[in-house]
């Protein structure tokens, strides 16, 4: 087998949404060969077009795969991929590392990991931040959970996928991590809103606020690509609402498990249902905003 961490290594991707796919267009213009798969094939157009070779099931990827890249969108979808009918790990090599870049959470990370040691395979739970314009130009961050020497071989990889990559500990520490980053994006974007609100209630300008915010202790980076959109009221998903709203629900399904109370994340989350269900399409999650127009 080739080594993982090779520029001729195999790769396979499962996934194409709006993450999987500019990842893996950055790994064919990097010379990899890619062999993809993703439940509605039509999304997998741009990639064959660029060169990857689709295949029939998750299976027939992981079967061609020294390193297999998952992201796809929940818990029951990563369940499906891997172990459904013709699912990944029934197909994964001895000797190749699975590397899932989906959010779950930890036990399901540390499940999947058992799973691939009883084929011979690895297993690096690495959850991703950036948004699809980290994933366009090539500039995510990685979370990583799992054996130093894994994602030792699979550094070059990740390396035309993203900036930087943290190695935080055994499998499942990449999606804690995760969660508790989307917990304090989540209520950030929340409390901005909600200052708007507030600011804008008041016959202020929303612009007013978030220029003395960039000169202030509460000045965020989300602020910089999330404040425009707020205050334009353009919402395409970015990272999708519907997403960020099923974090939020992993992260309090986390510290009921852990016994750890989250009381400013279970009063977001509510906010953000509402929004999800009174949505009509698939929006970012800076469309919270919406909870204080209806």
């Amino acid at each position: 087998m080739n080594s993982a961490g090779s520029s001729k290594a195999k790769i396979g991707l499962i996934g194409l949404g709006l993450m999987g796919r500019p990842m893996g267009l950055n790994l064919l213009k990097a010379g990899y060969a890619l062999t993809v798969w993703n439940r509605t094939a039509a999304r997998a157009e741009a990639l064959v077009a660029a060169g990857a070779r689709l295949a029939a099931s998750p299976r027939a990827v992981a079967e061609a795969a020294d390193v297999l890249f998952t992201i796809v969108s929940d818990p029951p979808a990563l369940e499906e991929v891997l172990w459904g009918k013709d699912g990944a790990l029934s197909g994964l090599r001895r000797g190749s590392i699975h590397v899932d870049s989906s959010t779950v959470s930890p036990a399901l990370a540390r499940r999947a990991a058992a799973a691939c040691a009883e084929r011979g395979a690895r297993f690096l739970d690495a959850p991703v931040t950036g948004g699809t314009w980290g994933a366009e130009k090539g500039e995510l961050v990685f979370m990583v959970g799992g054996e130093a020497g894994a994602l030792a071989e699979v550094e070059p990889i990740l390396g035309v996928l993203g900036k930087r990559w943290f190695h935080l500990g055994a499998h499942g520490a990449g999606q804690t991590i995760k969660l508790a980053m989307n917990l304090i994006l989540a209520l950030q974007v929340g409390a901005l809103a909600e200052a708007l609100a507030l600011v804008t209630g008041a016959g202020i300008e929303g612009e007013k606020l978030v220029e003395v915010l960039q000169s202030s202790m509460a000045r965020a980076p989300v602020l910089d690509v999330k404040a425009p959109l707020l205050l334009k009221g353009e919402y395409a998903p970015s990272f999708p609402l519907r997403l960020m709203h099923k974090d939020l629900g992993l992260a309090l399904d986390l510290g009921n498990q852990l016994g750890v109370a989250l009381p400013a994340t279970a009063a977001a989350r509510e906010v953000y249902n509402y929004v999800k269900g009174a949505a009509k399409e698939d929006l970012d999650y800076a469309a919270v905003m919406k909870f204080w127009k209806k």
